[in-house]
């Protein structure tokens, strides 16, 4: 179950995005990590290994929230904001051969 803090909170008009499919709603200014908290969303990647990875610093320093935006690998969901209609998907680590494990 997704939070977001509402009391004494003013917000511009949501703006749609999509997470693995679906449409998700965000605001003007949060990021993608922080729209997807509030949509209940935990599992951002996979590692290598295949173990869940998610949301940790929020600053961009230990990169556990990558996931791939709009095809690109490797975005950082806790230092990118949301744009209407972008994709974001749960990204898949690969081993040294470029193959998925786990």
């Amino acid at each position: 179950m997704g939070v977001r803090l509402t009391a004494g909170v003013t917000r511009g008009e949501p703006l749609g995005f999509w997470f693995e499919g679906r449409e998700l709603l965000a605001y003007p200014g949060e990021s993608v990590a922080a729209a997807l908290l509030a949509a209940g969303v935990r599992t951002f990647r996979r590692s290598v290994g295949g173990e869940p990875r998610g949301y940790y610093c929020g600053m961009g320093v230990c990169y556990e929230c990558r996931v791939r935006i709009d095809g690109r690998a490797n975005q950082r969901a806790c230092m990118t904001a949301v744009q209407p209609g972008m994709r974001v998907e749960v990204q898949q680590d690969q081993s040294a051969q470029g193959e998925p494990r786990g």
